[in-house]
């Protein structure tokens, strides 16, 4: 396959939420209380919310950006590209990257609502979840039918609240929403409790996916305060593969038999010799820790029930097979500082060399639409909708680098970047 002939769907980026996102959405006795963004005296922004500030409104939305300006700021919307917060010049950066369709994770809410969780009053923190699931269908998915595969959050301090809403956006045409990939680091019920069913009964019965993002139990993996953010940046992965684990020998997957988790921003690479371990696991110990899969491996279910993305994966692709190929998708991860735009194409051919067009169709969009219930193309012809043609129609992007102010701290260790994503009422510290 040519890379102006492939079809690209990714199924893992984020928004930066524009200052307006609440504006208008929210019940009157609660618009003084709402989030809003301020301008601080050394010129950063922040989004305020009940007395408390968050660290970076822009959380590594560092897109354009030469390398060695990368960080976790940016501290201000002017550091950051348009496409970040604005759905218009968000479309426009897609077409420059070739890129037909995209999932975007919150920001400032976390990838879980750790902000609404957060919020004493639950009826004031479920009428602003709302606002922002409603803000998200239909101001930033609305705006491009064929272009946004929507992703809600959902009230994660009350299964009953999340299965109405898990119903509630299900029937505005969303089939995915938020969940952390492990709620007991939330002070939350593990996945091996029954606490969770109805959620889980309202994915179900919708064939909503649920989405676990590294970083959406506020806890990384950290090695030591001292080491370099290399080391945390490259075990990012290890967070799904322990959220995976967890996953696979909870009851969830068996109780509740055919809706789908998405382990998202964590790789392939790892997941061959992570199946055969768990099988290893469950043959040789099942008889004393009373596990039971029926007759089917702990592997055949995570290939059938878990979803997976990359954005580069030689080692991954190449084992394709062992992973589970109709499981999985690509994403880019617009805007933040793995991403690959404005080169996603060329990039991922790397991983795609010798690989048959149909197994790449179905891993870039064919996948994705499947599991999301999401087609573009009733909105935009298939040949409309390659990278080709959608570059053809974005010349006129720029896609070169543009310098920014040098307000951020330093973040050279693993201690710096905690404190840097620290909200200070100790909020959820995310990643990716």
């Amino acid at each position: 396959m040519q890379i102006e002939d492939l079809v690209l769907i990714s199924v893992d980026d984020h928004i930066v939420e524009p200052p307006d996102v609440f504006t208008g959405r929210v019940p009157k006795k609660y618009e003084d209380l709402a989030p809003k963004l301020i301008m601080r005296d050394d010129g950063t922004e922040a989004w305020e919310y009940l007395g408390n500030l968050s660290q970076s409104v822009g959380l590594n939305a560092v897109v354009g950006r030469q390398p060695e300006d990368y960080g976790l700021e940016p501290t201000a919307f002017s550091d950051m590209r348009p496409g970040c917060y604005d759905v218009h010049a968000r479309v426009r950066d897609m077409d420059a990257n070739g890129v037909l369709a995209s999932l975007n994770f919150p920001s400032w809410p976390g990838f879980a609502g750790r902000q609404f969780q957060m919020t004493p009053d639950k009826d004031m923190a479920l009428a602003l979840l709302q606002a922002y699931n409603d803000w998200h269908i239909d101001d930033w998915c609305g705006q491009y039918p064929g272009r946004f595969i929507a992703n809600c959050l959902v009230p994660v301090w009350d299964p009953e609240l999340m299965a109405r809403e898990v119903h509630r956006v299900a029937a505005k045409g969303c089939h995915s929403v938020t969940f952390s990939e492990n709620p007991a680091h939330l002070g939350l019920p593990s996945l091996h409790s029954d606490a969770w069913d109805p959620f889980w009964a309202a994915c179900e019965d919708t064939q909503t996916v649920v989405q676990m993002h590294i970083g959406s139990s506020s806890q990384l993996v950290v090695t030591a305060e001292d080491a370099p953010m290399d080391v945390l940046i490259a075990l990012q992965p290890v967070n799904l593969v322990q959220a995976a684990a967890d996953l696979i020998f909870s009851p969830v997957l068996r109780k509740f038999p055919t809706f789908k988790v998405a382990m998202s921003e964590g790789g392939i690479g790892w997941i061959p010799y992570f199946l055969e371990r768990i099988d290893y696991t469950y043959e040789h110990h099942k008889a004393w820790t009373g596990q039971d899969f029926g007759d089917k491996l702990p592997s055949q279910l995570f290939q059938e029930r878990v979803v997976t993305c990359f954005i580069e994966d030689l080692s991954g692709v190449k084992n394709r097979h062992d992973v589970g190929l109709d499981s999985i998708t690509w994403e880019c991860d617009y805007p933040h500082s793995d991403c690959t735009w404005p080169t996603s194409p060329e990039r991922l051919m790397k991983s795609l060399d010798d690989v048959p067009d149909d197994e790449i169709d179905k891993m870039t969009h064919l996948n994705a639409m499947r599991i999301y219930s999401f087609d573009p193309f009733s909105v935009m012809p298939r040949e409309e909708s390659t990278v080709g043609a959608l570059r053809a129609k974005a010349t006129d992007v720029d896609t070169g680098y543009h310098t920014v102010k040098k307000t951020r701290r330093e973040t050279g260790t693993t201690a710096a970047m905690l404190r840097d994503l620290k909200t200070e009422d100790d909020g959820e510290t995310p990643a990716g």
